[in-house]
């Protein structure tokens, strides 16, 4: 986008964060430890160029909850507060399924005094939001209450809302996977996302399932400080070895993720990095594509065997030029005669 092209940009904007989907509040809880930004360096406005940013969050909210937490969400249903960034968390059941009663609630509505459910919220909220993002992998692709066998009917947002939704600032919904969303992630989209509302950044670039690419363009597997060992066909046997966790039920090579590479707090952690094993939490198909988590996946029975053969040659070769380079050149000694093969060609 030229500076002819670009949009003029917001000073001012909201950030409306529902966690009443079918969730454990873990992604907000994760949220709080980001670095890269902090979220109260962009709630203070200390992160130059963003918009006047005010966060309307249950957990991180100001003010004693009931109607004056609600009151914002409220006036942006009527069409009375603009601009503002959807954030949903948790997935989102199947409400024409409830019965008599209901799966989620968020507030009642002032003239039944009936609970609203998450689903009135997304229909009233998300064709007025000039962006959407999901935080989590619950809300991005149903997670684990939308497992086999659950009785609600759960979904991710695109599927709710559909996958060519766009929202008023001709955005797709940002999907920002996770179980929970790594905090630096999720901090590091929502601020480019800010950053395209202020008019000083093109839209953040999305894979077909609206991943942002550059941080889920890679597999756990290419960032993994063990895949070393699987090169040279090295596996672990159990969850004390430092060797590759394929055998004992890592989806690491197959899975779309950055922990290992980012670490989850301050660079720190991140599952194989710490002996835990990928279980594929940021993927479309968690949890039942995956399980049971502590199996050895499918494919790598068959990859493994495949690399044993190639990864023991590696590993004796590779030994030997260890050996080889751990050992000092012969000329180093403090013999009477030197012998590094240094000869002065230009004196008689």
């Amino acid at each position: 986008m030229t500076d002819t092209e670009r949009a003029p940009g917001f000073d001012e904007l909201h950030i409306l964060w529902i966690s009443e989907g079918m969730s454990c509040d873990g992604d907000t809880v994760a949220v709080t430890a980001a670095g890269q930004p902090p979220i109260e360096d962009v709630v203070n406005g200390l992160v130059p160029g963003l918009p006047t940013v005010h966060l309307h969050n249950k957990v991180l909210s100001p003010t004693l909850g009931g109607e004056e937490f609600l009151a914002p969400f409220r006036a942006a249903a009527r069409g009375d507060l603009e601009p503002f960034i959807l954030v949903i968390e948790g997935s989102i059941p199947n409400e024409n399924i409830n019965g008599d009663g209901y799966w989620t609630s968020f507030g009642n509505d002032p003239d039944t005094g009936e609970p609203l459910t998450l689903n009135w919220w997304i229909d009233n909220l998300a064709p007025r939001a000039w962006a959407v993002v999901a935080a989590g992998t619950c809300a991005t692709y149903g997670g684990i209450h939308a497992m086999a066998g659950n009785p609600t009917g759960c979904m991710g947002l695109a599927d709710y809302l559909g996958w060519d939704f766009r929202s008023t600032g001709e955005l797709p919904i940002v999907n920002v996977p996770g179980c929970p969303v790594q905090p630096d992630n999720f901090m590091e989209t929502l601020t480019w996302v800010l950053y395209h509302a202020a008019g000083t950044a093109p839209p953040p670039p999305l894979d077909e399932l609206l991943r942002p690419q550059w941080l889920f363009g890679r597999t756990v597997h290419e960032g993994c400080d063990r895949a070393g060992y699987y090169e040279q066909g090295d596996f672990g046997e159990d969850y004390n070895s430092p060797k590759c966790q394929v055998k004992i039920g890592c989806w690491g090579p197959v899975v779309n993720c950055n922990v290992p590479k980012r670490g989850w707090m301050g660079g720190l952690g991140g599952c194989p990095n710490v002996g835990g094993i990928c279980i594929a939490c940021t993927m479309p198909g968690f949890p039942d594509k995956f399980m049971p988590f502590m199996d050895m996946p499918p494919g790598a029975s068959l990859s493994s065997v495949a690399v044993k053969p190639y990864g023991a040659f590696i590993r004796r070769m590779r030994g030997i030029t260890n050996r080889t380079a751990n050992r000092e050149p012969r000329w180093r000694h403090n013999r009477d005669k030197l012998t590094s093969g240094y000869n002065p060609r230009w004196r008689p």
